[in-house]
């Protein structure tokens, strides 16, 4: 897989959607606490949909603009070229204690949710994603089309691959939150020491799960599973670690793993994020492309970048959106701004796709 930063929006040290509590288990999706008083900021931890204005946004463009000199072509290609010896030293490092499990997935990404499985057999058109007569609620046809029943997962009625897995921060609460018999889940990572992390994990089942090594940037390499197989496809934090030159051609591979009816679901940083702000001079590669003191890389998308890169890949939007927000340090009274960018594009099923 591309290098999987397994960081929520921080590299591990924020939570982005942060459900740890019992009392914020049901807590609808971002977007419901907003600061309508500025002497108030400090009450909460976090604050949603926090409107920049206009001398902020120029503020944070200035701030990019004066740290935009991209370094020297040679030491470019070195950090291209080291990407994994960088990743896997990051792991090496943290191992598994930098991470905390994503619990906002499933209320941000309700695809990957045990419930959904069960409505979607109850009722196909009830999660807004709609399945073809051939997707994996129909596992004989599925099989049927696909001709190959020697693929892991391949009695599967539900695959799950995460790309950029890390230590399993989003397989793990997957597998753990759903017993369905009909699901499998596939994760990646470009580091051998995420993957070897993942596959150690005392709850790493390999009947239910198969972690493997890939570079997403090699659109070239074969997955294990056949093209139109998959159902998700979870990409949180890890496009923006490739370089951007690669990462149609990347995304395009993955989207042909997808089942008609499919989707692909994305999480990564936005455009001014608190991040890219932070980055001082002789740490850029290129426009809005940064290399960290670690040696990982990573990219600070627009919605329009991501809508580019989906719809080439012949895919369609759910969902585009940004999450704007406001953390909060009550203790050092600071306000920090993330910017997240929020994504879910599906392939069409194929009798719609004939008829629209």
């Amino acid at each position: 897989a591309a290098p999987g930063t397994a960081a929520d929006g921080g590299r591990g040290s924020i939570h982005i959607l942060s459900q740890s509590s019992a009392t914020e288990e049901k807590r609808p999706q971002f977007g419901t606490r907003f600061l309508t008083d500025p002497r108030q900021v400090f009450q909460h931890n976090a604050w949603d949909n926090v409107e920049w204005t206009e001398e902020q946004e120029a503020a944070a463009k200035s701030k990019v603009q004066e740290n935009s000199q991209p370094l020297p072509l040679e030491k470019q290609e070195d950090f291209d070229s080291r990407a994994n010896e960088y990743w896997n030293d990051f792991y090496t490092i943290h191992e598994n204690r930098f991470f905390k499990d994503r619990h906002w997935l499933f209320t941000e990404f309700p695809e990957l949710a045990p419930a959904y499985l069960h409505d979607q057999r109850a009722n196909p058109d009830s999660a807004g994603i709609h399945h073809s007569p051939q997707s994996s609620l129909d596992p004989s046809g599925d099989v049927a089309r696909l001709n190959l029943t020697d693929f892991p997962g391949s009695s599967a009625t539900y695959r799950i691959l995460e790309v950029g897995c890390g230590v399993g921060n989003t397989v793990f609460p997957i597998l753990k939150t759903n017993n369905d018999p009909g699901l499998f889940v596939y994760c990646c990572d470009f580091s051998s020491t995420a993957v070897e992390l993942v596959k150690t994990n005392p709850e790493y089942d390999a009947g239910r799960c198969f972690a493997f090594v890939r570079d997403l940037s090699d659109d070239s390499a074969a997955y294990p599973v056949p093209d139109g197989s998959l159902d998700v496809v979870v990409l949180i934090f890890v496009l923006s670690a490739l370089h951007p030159d690669k990462m149609r051609a990347s995304v395009g591979r993955l989207a042909r793993l997808l089942k008609p009816g499919g989707v692909m679901l994305l999480r990564d940083y936005g455009r001014y994020d608190m991040a890219q702000l932070r980055f001082k001079k002789g740490r850029c590669l290129s426009e809005n492309f940064y290399v960290r003191g670690d040696g990982t890389r990573v990219y600070f998308f627009t919605q329009d970048e991501l809508h580019d890169i989906f719809t080439e890949a012949g895919l369609e939007k759910v969902q585009n959106m940004v999450d704007r927000r406001l953390q909060v340090n009550r203790g050092k009274q600071l306000t920090m701004y993330r910017v997240w960018i929020q994504c879910k594009y599906w392939r069409k099923p194929e009798e719609e796709t004939t008829t629209t």
